[in-house]
């Protein structure tokens, strides 16, 4: 436990949507939540907002795209707390959805691979040390079924190839930290009611947490290397 006897999360782009619904339940669970967003005056009020009934929490800037920023969000945690325990990896772009791969605008692309797999891939490798150091982690990836192979289709390419990406390093991780005890795995929340679904759907953050929190908590020896959706295992 770290220091003030709470383990440790830290929840990318957190400062609304999906991800505030995460650092909420987390911090219900009893861990002290870090919410982070590429604006910390964002961070700041998404912890203010939540602070209360025995939460705890803190805010911290971190821009995914930015390599010293991610830097700096991990250190400054593991620093200040002695530990980081949990990764989210919530921060996420859909920026291409009326596009095609045939007729792809490159430069949505790169910036959203850049945000969706290379800026998780950023946290990940800045959190994995500490992890290792004390003997426990557990990352999740929140992805999305539009990456699995198993749905895939046309529409919004560099969303859905970032997603696939995304699952692709899930794979690999888990596989590397195998023998610690950090468990890695990824998520799919569904259609949720956030700015990436467009307004197509009604469900709210809060009905979408459920999994997310519960692989972001799991007891040593859970599973890893595997993609959830209501607790329920899905095709990759």
């Amino acid at each position: 436990m770290n220091r003030a006897g709470r383990r440790v999360a830290v929840v990318t782009g957190a400062n609304r949507g999906l991800g505030n619904g995460i650092a909420r339940r987390l911090a219900d669970q009893g861990l002290h939540v870090v919410i982070t967003a590429r604006d910390i005056h964002a961070a700041q009020a998404a912890a203010g907002e939540l602070a209360g009934d025995d939460r705890s929490l803190s805010a911290h800037q971190l821009d995914v795209t930015d390599p010293a920023s991610v830097a700096r969000a991990i250190a400054d945690t593991a620093f200040t707390y002695g530990r980081l325990d949990v990764l989210v990896n919530n921060a996420a772009i859909a920026i291409d959805r009326n596009s095609t791969a045939a007729a792809a605008d490159m430069e949505r692309v790169t910036a959203t691979l850049d945000a969706n797999v290379v800026g998780a891939w950023r946290c990940c490798t800045a959190a994995v040390p500490e992890m290792i150091k004390n003997g426990y982690g557990r990352i999740v990836n929140i992805t999305s079924h539009m990456g699995t192979f198993a749905e895939m289709d046309e529409g919004s390419p560099a969303y859905r190839v970032s997603k696939a990406a995304l699952n692709a390093l899930t794979r690999i991780l888990a596989a590397e930290l195998r023998d610690t005890n950090i468990l890695v795995n990824a998520a799919s929340p569904g259609k949720v009611n956030t700015r990436l679904a467009y307004g197509t759907t009604e469900r709210s953050p809060d009905d979408a947490t459920g999994t997310i929190v519960w692989l972001a908590t799991l007891p040593d020896g859970g599973p890893t290397g595997e993609l959830f959706h209501d607790h329920k295992p899905m095709d990759w």
